[in-house]
């Protein structure tokens, strides 16, 4: 039996290829890998030994040959192959480990096209696919993360055909999402990245308990290996929903930077936001806005959940609870609670992955979109448009309702009042509905909404909404303008002594 090790990232492979010798299997190896193996006294066979032609063009063709691919692709169980293999003095590969050139690391650390054109593997997926095809014969080991299990399956005789074939399909997944990160970087340098075809792939991180309904199945996918460092599940097993709760939570409270966010999401809507001097005071007053949507919430907290925070919590009912961090009494106390899912990023404050494109799935297909950011200085640099100025912590509060009002569904209006929101109406047909549905809730909670400010994160088409937050005691409003009627909102907010910004920046979020 031979074996053929050609790897990139050489973690393992002396291991591995030490376990294939003791089992009595031939070993064929190629440039810096039969270096490695050399060096640890492992018997190789070089490459040219097998292809009986030098390694040529600087490395670019080292594999491409009827040798190494009669090797792999004839079928040991058709007569007709076996006698051609004979004829032609093709002997049998019977297993290909190989992994590619670091294309998508080399992306990220270098703009040098040059360099970047030389981490595309060639000969790397023609041999992945050749041997991924004969699975049958041919065992295909392109993860070192299975170089333990090929070999136990290896000495037990158990490389049954189900285990060559879950190798297959590892195999077929590594080099299409090989080749959608080529494809993809190129359409980003050449085409502003929106070429003839668009390619999404993620690895998976973990199965959902279900999606969004029992019935439905889902799991977690991941764009690339930086997401699982900051996305820890300690407890308990979340749903397709959880997950998305989570990001949206996740959104709002780690655009604050060092602050004390702490924001609760009920159904992938904020019902409670506040930023206070410590983390259980901000837990406290965002819980205040809407305690009822809460129970059974998800809360994001931008920092490290303590004792103290943590025994708060669990006075009701929350389904998740997203943190930079635990501490090891509070995950303590949070084992009493056995329906709540925990998730951490292992830091001191909550991060984003700052994906750079966004993605929404329609009937038959999909729409793609430069990802929408909410720039630091969208509030400092806003227009004033009214006669009367805001106060330094009016404004301080217009900066927290203008990014949590970014953030959340259209149409949108929030308020807030000593950095807490008070009030806040989502996903409304009609803007001034989601005002004054902002307010009634507010009012059913018994919250005074007099002093706070608003924000919208689309202009009001009509000066009703502003008429109805100075009845309310709105005294500053922030929104994008840019409506016709913008004179008459204007007028509106002179009228009632409120203070008016302008940012011209929309930020819808259907």
């Amino acid at each position: 039996m031979r074996a053929l090790l050609s790897v990139s990232d050489k973690t393992g492979i002396v291991a591995f290829a030490k376990g294939l010798e003791a089992l009595g299997w031939e070993i064929i190896s190629t440039g810096g890998t039969f270096k490695a193996l050399d060096e640890v006294g492992i018997s190789a066979i070089e490459i040219d030994e097998v292809t009986k032609f030098p390694e040529c063009f600087e490395g670019r063709v080292k594999t491409l040959n009827p040798f190494v691919h009669g090797g792999i692709l004839y079928k040991r169980d058709d007569a007709a192959h076996m006698a051609q293999a004979k004829e032609l003095g093709v002997e049998g590969i019977d297993l290909v480990c190989v992994n590619l050139y670091p294309f998508g690391a080399t992306i990220e650390r270098t703009d040098d096209f040059d360099e970047i054109i030389e981490n595309i593997d060639i000969g790397g997926p023609t041999m992945v696919r050749s041997a991924a095809k004969n699975f049958n014969d041919v065992l295909i080991v392109t993860d070192a993360h299975d170089y333990d299990s090929v070999l136990s399956a290896l000495e037990s005789k158990e490389d049954t055909l189900s285990f060559r074939r879950a190798l297959m399909i590892k195999a077929f997944e590594h080099t299409a999402a090989y080749d959608s990160i080529i494809a993809n970087y190129m359409n980003t340098r050449f085409n502003d990245g929106f070429g003839a075809y668009q390619f999404i792939t993620g690895k998976k991180s973990f199965q959902t308990r279900y999606g969004e309904n029992p019935h439905q199945k889902g799991a977690l996918y991941e764009f690339d290996s930086h997401f699982s460092d900051h996305f820890r599940q300690l407890k308990g097993e979340a749903s397709f929903n959880n997950i998305n709760d989570v990001n949206g939570a996740l959104k709002i409270a780690s655009s604050f930077g060092e602050a004390e966010a702490v924001c609760i999401v009920k159904h992938g809507n904020p019902c409670g936001f506040a930023l206070k001097n410590t983390l259980i005071e901000s837990y406290m007053e965002a819980l205040k806005c809407d305690p009822v949507s809460a129970f059974g919430g998800v809360v994001a907290v931008n920092g490290v959940v303590d004792v103290t925070l943590a025994e708060k919590m669990n006075e009701i009912f929350l389904e998740v609870v997203m943190a930079a961090d635990f501490t090891p009494e509070a995950l303590e106390v949070f084992k009493k609670k056995k329906r709540l899912k925990l998730f951490s990023q292992g830091g001191t404050r909550l991060v984003m992955a700052k994906d750079r494109h966004d993605f929404k799935h329609i009937d038959g297909g999909f729409v793609y979109q430069n990802s929408d950011v909410v720039s630091k200085d969208e509030v400092s640099s806003a227009e004033k448009k009214s006669k009367l100025d805001a106060t330094a912590e009016e404004m301080k509060d217009l900066e927290i309702a203008w990014k949590v009002a970014a953030l959340t569904k259209s149409n949108c209006v929030v308020y807030v009042k000593d950095a807490a929101m008070v009030a806040v109406g989502m996903g409304m047909t009609s803007r001034v509905d989601a005002a004054q549905c902002a307010l009634k809730k507010a009012k059913e909670m018994g919250l005074d909404v007099s002093g706070a400010v608003m924000a919208s994160e689309a202009f009001f088409p009509f000066r009703d909404s502003i008429d109805a937050a100075a009845e309310a005691g709105v005294r500053a409003i922030i929104e994008p303008g840019g409506s016709i009627r913008d004179d008459e909102v204007i007028e509106a907010a002179n009228a009632h002594g409120i203070a008016l910004y302008f940012t011209s920046v929309r930020h819808f979020l259907h």
